[in-house]
């Protein structure tokens, strides 16, 4: 029976990050797809591929960050397996919830930050605030703020560096070169995302695993566990999520092959650094700040700061909003739970 359920929670972790993938297609295609440099159908291949390669060199620090760095795996591995079942549960439902309406809304919001909404609600009813990890919660939140504008910073300077490098080539050489290097940021970012972005179910795999039939063991990351988030990610990335494609791509700024550049090498390189770092942050965040950034560098009303606010909104209520619906399941789950038993 133990086992079945582990089974199956491990199975509603994959879903969510194939649901991740699919609902943060966008950052990793919007400006390659808004610029023409590839079709929508290619450019989802092309980032699906990067996604997955990413499990070879993308380390596992945010795996840790979200196994043991935003509750305290050990209080929460003290209450027993169906402890652990229901609130790894309940987190993954409030972060998939919050991810689809988000979709359907067109509202590019970061699944990192739902997920870490889901695992801080369905924690509070069983472990209270003590079973929390202050550090590791600030970090996330710090990041928030701090790492849209480090994506737009360097967004900015990579397109004022690129502007003032080609200034005296003609439009058409412009545009020739650097639709090629499109494919290279391209590449980059996605990259980033398979390496940001597939981690933290790792993370989550590892919490049910070793909290459950596994208790026994020291928590780490496993190979298998590696291999299968990342080939989630990268399925739900081929499919993709058009209605954020539009509203990244198209809505928030016009976007030219350099400028397509700039955003997606600025947002990538400073993913992966902060990967690097063990900090699980919001690749949607990075690319709007990094796009945003290159927008600007045309003028501030080049930028729709209409579509811009609605998405810091998104932002904005992404944590509470999956914390909500985390601890509403947990509730649910809990009575379900007692009826059986």
């Amino acid at each position: 029976m133990l086992l079945t359920a582990v089974i199956a929670i491990v199975a509603v972790a994959l879903i969510f990050d194939f649901i991740n993938g699919f609902h943060d297609a966008a950052n990793s295609i919007a400006t390659v797809v808004s610029t023409r440099v590839l079709s929508p159908n290619l450019a989802v291949a092309w980032a699906a591929f990067f996604n997955f390669i990413a499990a070879f060199g993308g380390g596992v620090k945010v795996a840790n960050t979200m196994g043991k760095g935003i509750i305290n795996f050990e209080m929460l591995r003290a209450q027993g397996s169906t402890a652990v079942l229901m609130v790894i549960f309940s987190a993954l439902m409030g972060a998939i919830v919050w991810n689809l309406l988000t979709w359907w809304w067109g509202l590019p919001s970061s699944s990192s930050h739902a997920l870490a909404g889901g695992m801080i609600g369905a924690t509070l009813p069983v472990l209270g605030f003590a079973g929390l990890v202050g550090s590791g919660i600030a970090k996330i939140a710090a990041f928030i703020v701090l790492s849209p504008l480090i994506g737009m910073t360097l967004g900015t300077i990579l397109m004022l560096a690129s502007t003032w490098l080609v200034h005296r080539s003609t439009p058409i050489r412009v545009d020739t070169w650097f639709r090629r290097l499109q494919l290279v940021s391209s590449a980059i970012f996605s990259y980033s995302h398979g390496t940001n972005d597939a981690q933290k179910v790792m993370g989550i795999i590892a919490v049910v695993l070793f909290g459950t039939i596994w208790s026994h063991r020291e928590f780490h990351i496993d190979w298998w566990m590696i291999i299968s988030c990342h080939a989630a990610i990268a399925l739900g990335t081929f499919f993709g999520g058009w209605r954020i494609v539009r509203t990244m791509g198209h809505s928030l700024t016009k976007l030219a092959p350099i400028g397509g550049f700039a955003a997606e090498t600025g947002g990538g390189v400073t993913i992966i650094a902060l990967a690097k770092l063990g900090i699980p942050v919001s690749t949607t965040h990075t690319i709007t700040g990094a796009i945003v950034g290159v927008g600007s560098t045309k003028g501030w009303r080049a930028v729709k700061w209409g579509v811009a606010g609605r998405i810091i909104w998104a932002w904005v209520f992404t944590i509470p909003a999956a914390a909500l619906v985390a601890i509403l399941v947990y509730g649910l789950s809990w009575v379900v739970v007692r009826l059986v038993g």
